[in-house]
């Protein structure tokens, strides 16, 4: 395993033993964009392939699922018949939709202040800020340029912990169907 997948599998381990997760409580997931996208990933076969296994867990109600509105902007900007073809699977799993509150997009300005995404990136930044102040346990993206990799999960932990919002693992797919969460 390696050293990311390490801190990974600890932060999983923690946000489990807090939510009471061995007790039977459902795992809080939020799903950003790009998840939804892979199932459509013709080109990335492994990851259309773990994203459709995710899919189908999200479907059977293994977790409680989140999106926000900027997924459904995402989705809103895509050409047709992507657009609809996005929004068909989104209708198949029972998901909450999170309301754009001030608090999220307080969190999502203290993220960009302190360095943790670019101004350019705020979509990204607000994915997980809503994630964060709704109390998720994860955000689950394929997005490894600003989401998925030790330096914005490292930076992420610092400001939520200076906020006093608790921990909040960032994986992959694959991550997560593998456990390293856990």
């Amino acid at each position: 395993m390696e050293v990311g997948a390490k801190a990974v599998a600890w932060q999983g381990a923690r946000i489990a033993e807090r939510r009471g997760m061995e007790a039977g409580g459902k795992l809080r997931v939020y799903l950003d964009t790009s998840v939804v996208n892979h199932l459509f990933a013709y080109d990335t076969p492994d990851r259309k392939q773990d994203t459709t296994r995710l899919w189908e867990e999200c479907r059977a109600g293994k977790f409680e699922v989140f999106a926000s509105p900027v997924v459904l902007y995402e989705i809103g900007r895509c050409e047709e018949p992507k657009r609809s073809w996005l929004l068909e699977k989104m209708r198949l799993i029972e998901f909450l939709t999170l309301e754009e509150t001030k608090e999220a997009n307080d969190l999502a300005a203290d993220y960009i202040r302190n360095g943790v995404f670019k101004e350019r990136d705020f979509d990204d930044c607000l994915h997980v800020a809503y994630a964060v102040v709704s109390g998720c346990d994860l955000v689950i993206s394929w997005n490894f340029k600003h989401l998925v990799n030790d330096k914005t999960r490292g930076k992420v932990k610092v400001v939520n912990a200076t906020n006093r919002y608790k921990e909040i693992g960032i994986v992959s797919p694959t991550e997560f169907l593998m456990g390293v969460w856990k």
